[in-house]
């Protein structure tokens, strides 16, 4: 342990950068810990600093401003951005602006311990970064990703990484976890942004037809080929090919794939001579492919060029905690056509949504969410609202007792009433963080201000309402 360290903390909430501080002091490093960002900046001037922890969202100065300014001038010094907001945005920012690492709030103190040792060992790492600082040319694409979970930013750093490369990337998980949403985010940070990204599900089309397909074929080739016509890999030249369902891929298309990936040169059915391509392939499946290899249904050799740069993408299960993010999200996103506003969920609702097992992973919930728009009648989605497969399923856990006030009253509730317990149930389920809790409810933390006052709510001590 590296215990003459010096550490800059910054954090303008003061517990969370107390806590913080006196954490790496008792490691035995030498901290200093700072309310604003330009103050540490001034310190960082005066001193040598082997790390800087900053939060990003604060009041004056926030912390990409901070990592920029200490990039001026000591641009070795590695910076790790601490924020409550975990998203893809923020993750391709925060590595394209150079910084060593990316962490949510809440983080457990050995999370947070290790990464201050591996960055203080690595400080010479933020050069290799410099890969990061494409310009994003697509935030549209970017934002449909959505979460803060451990799980999640680990995807999204990746992707980080290998955006700029021009490595094969496979990525696995189960259907509807985004597969081509990344592979099309991968693409849109790339140098290839300007070149094609063109998508192709193997297990679509028939052998034949998606031979056809991939590499085109010459007039006279099969009985419909009236005239010459370019492959997928032709028409991807320069930018980017999207193999969907890569384990559905039969034997005799596997050795025509693995030749064009070794030579870069495709030849289309029925022709004699071969076309130079430059073509990365993104492949994907919601298979276990090294499963596949083991009972001869794939070559091990193609695997093995597929798999350079691996991307597992969790399960719905695997990030509950991202869920009412998601459901806010695909909310905010049908309620813009929708004949009446819907402003939220019913506590009970949300606890649906939480503990169903989600099969179909995020497009069934985004699937479940727009039904639930199109069928609401008020302000809030109720249970009735989703489909029965959700409102009936089991907890995948025992359930926890229910708070005093989770249940709704058999009689009426007012409006104002209904608003009340869904806030404090927000707050409760982001254990009292005010940012968190606003971005869920879809509004400014000053508006949150404003209905904790009119409910008499005090924000400093949310558990007096559990």
């Amino acid at each position: 342990m590296q215990t003459s360290a010096k550490i800059l903390v910054i954090d303008d909430d003061a517990v969370a950068r107390e806590l913080l501080a006196e954490a790496l002091r008792k490691e035995g490093y030498e901290v200093e810990a700072f309310a604003d960002g330009a103050e540490a900046i001034e310190r960082g001037r005066k001193v040598p600093v082997d790390l800087v922890l900053t939060d990003i969202r604060m009041g004056a100065m926030d912390g990409l401003t901070v990592l920029r300014e200490f990039k001026k001038f000591s641009p070795d010094t590695p910076i790790v951005l601490l924020t409550a907001f975990g998203s893809l945005e923020g993750a391709i920012e925060a590595m394209k602006q150079g910084a060593y690492d990316y962490l949510a709030k809440p983080f457990k103190k050995e999370e947070i311990k290790l990464v201050v040792r591996r960055s203080l060992e690595h400080g010479r790492l933020v050069r290799e970064n410099a890969r990061y600082r494409a310009e994003l040319r697509d935030r549209e694409e970017w934002s449909q990703m959505v979460g803060s979970s451990p799980a999640m930013l680990e995807v999204y750093k990746l992707v980080a990484r290998v955006s700029e490369g021009r490595s094969t990337v496979l990525l696995e998980g189960e259907s509807g976890t985004g597969k081509e949403l990344i592979a099309k985010a991968i693409h849109t940070n790339s140098p290839r942004r300007d070149k094609p990204f063109v998508p192709v599900n193997c297990a679509a089309l028939p052998e034949a037809l998606l031979e056809s397909e991939m590499f085109g074929y010459e007039k006279g080739a099969h009985s419909t080929a009236t005239s010459a016509k370019p492959g997928l890999f032709e028409i991807a030249n320069g930018g980017t090919l999207f193999l969907d369902e890569i384990g559905d891929l039969g034997a005799a298309l596997q050795v025509k794939l693995l030749r064009v990936m070794q030579d870069q040169e495709v030849r289309r059915v029925g022709g004699t001579s071969s076309v130079k391509v430059d073509v990365r392939i993104i492949a994907a499946t919601n298979r276990d492919l090294a499963g596949l290899v083991r009972e001869g249904k794939f070559r091990d050799d193609l695997y093995y060029r597929l798999n350079v740069v691996r991307i597992v993408l969790p399960s719905l299960a695997e990030r509950r905690e991202d869920i009412p993010l998601l459901a806010h999200h695909f909310l905010r996103k049908y309620t813009g056509g929708a004949a009446h506003p819907v402003k939220g969920f019913l506590p009970e609702t949300m606890a649906l949504l939480q503990r169903y097992r989600w099969p179909g992973n995020v497009r069934e919930l985004e699937n479940a969410i727009e039904r639930a728009v199109s069928l609401s009648h008020g302000p809030f989605v109720v249970p009735d609202d989703l489909p029965e497969a959700i409102r009936h399923a089991d907890s995948i856990q025992e359930e926890k007792p229910a708070s005093k006030d989770a249940p709704l009253e058999e009689e009426l509730l007012t409006l104002d009433e209904v608003e009340k317990r869904h806030l404090i149930r927000v707050l409760k389920e982001t254990k009292g963080n005010k940012v968190r809790a606003a971005k869920i409810l879809g509004i400014d933390r000053r508006t949150l201000y404003r209905m904790a006052e009119r409910f008499g709510i005090d924000l400093g001590e949310e558990s007096d309402h559990r």
